[in-house]
């Protein structure tokens, strides 16, 4: 479909509007930021062409409806949702067997952005710098931890920083700095996931940069990218992120337009190597060193009122409602 066709049914006001179902909760830990997005997303869309309703998967990943009533009752299916289940392909997966259009990334895309270890070797394969990452497995922790604390210690510099490998929100983050504390994150990472990695921590100012894309051949444009400076921690945790004192977000970055234009294109990298759909955000670090690393690729970025896409398009100029509606439009290609 072109993107006139898109334009001139969206706003063809004597036909029906376009059902919209936003998918929101799931048996994720990010269940209530969740919420938060998909409240945000129903407030903004534009109501002549637009009825919107909640479709709120429960924590124990139950939907409230079957697949016949959903596809009676919707046009396509906005998600909202972050974390395992909403972002890591599995909703994607179903709703293309029913089927019914989807925004964002495909099952395919979302399951490779939720695996970190994977999607930053593939980022590595298309140029971009990455931190050197290990991936270990709870298996083999207990088999033999002396093994994967001597590797670590071998090729990896302190202080290390252990992660989840899918997941969101740095839910689960842990900083170590000694053997010791590597010992004890490891453990504790174990016990609440099946696999982590390892990365030595990169000292240095964190950034990220939000990518919008209606889904035509070149349409994809970045938003300008926001400089992250943590209030209480070394990094940008879940407190953070969504605590009223948590880190400051300037954007645009206080950076040299060189940086900004880096920024900006390393995301439109990013989401292009990823093969994203609709919109996208990339967290970077500066390092020291100068250069500048890729630490993730969200395909489903944060959509509450104080999330770092609405903001970063804020200042771009362009409202919350055009933001939605460019997300749809590729959905609907």
């Amino acid at each position: 479909m072109s993107g006139n066709k898109i334009n001139k049914e969206l706003n063809d006001h004597k036909g029906r509007r376009k059902k919209v179902a936003i998918f929101v909760g799931g048996p994720s830990p990010e269940h209530e930021v969740s919420l938060r997005s998909g409240q945000n997303v129903l407030k903004h869309l534009d109501p002549e062409k637009f009825e919107g309703f909640e479709f709120v998967i429960s924590k124990k990943g139950e939907w409230p409806m079957a697949d016949e009533a959903l596809r009676a009752q919707a046009d396509l299916a906005f998600i909202a949702m972050h974390g395992p289940y909403g972002e890591d392909g599995t909703v994607q997966h179903l709703l293309e067997i029913m089927p019914l259009p989807h925004t964002g990334s495909s099952a395919a895309s979302s399951a490779l952005g939720m695996n970190k270890f994977i999607s930053l070797r593939h980022l590595a394969d298309h140029g971009l710098l990455v931190p050197r990452t290990f991936l270990f497995h709870r298996l083999a922790w207990q088999m033999d931890r002396a093994a994967i604390l001597q590797k670590v210690k071998l090729y990896l510099e302190k202080p290390w920083i252990v992660k989840p490998n899918r997941g969101g929100s740095s839910i689960g983050v842990r900083i170590a700095k000694t053997p010791d504390e590597l010992f004890h994150a490891l453990d504790s990472g174990f016990a609440e996931n099946a696999d982590l990695i390892v990365e030595p921590f990169i000292a240095g100012r964190e950034y990220t940069c939000a990518v919008l894309d209606s889904g035509l051949p070149g349409a994809a444009f970045a938003l300008p990218p926001t400089e992250i400076v943590p209030q209480k921690g070394s990094f940008f945790d879940y407190d953070e992120k969504y605590s009223p004192t948590g880190a400051l977000e300037i954007t645009p970055a206080r950076v040299p337009q060189s940086y900004a234009t880096a920024f900006q294109k390393i995301a439109l990298q990013a989401h292009r190597a990823l093969g994203c759909r609709g919109f996208s955000r990339t967290d970077m670090i500066l390092g020291k060193d100068k250069k500048i690393y890729v630490l993730e690729v969200n395909t489903i970025p944060g959509l509450t009122e104080g999330s770092l896409l609405p903001k970063s398009a804020a200042a771009y100029g362009l409202p919350m409602e055009r933001v939605v509606e460019i997300v749809i439009e590729a959905a609907l290609l």
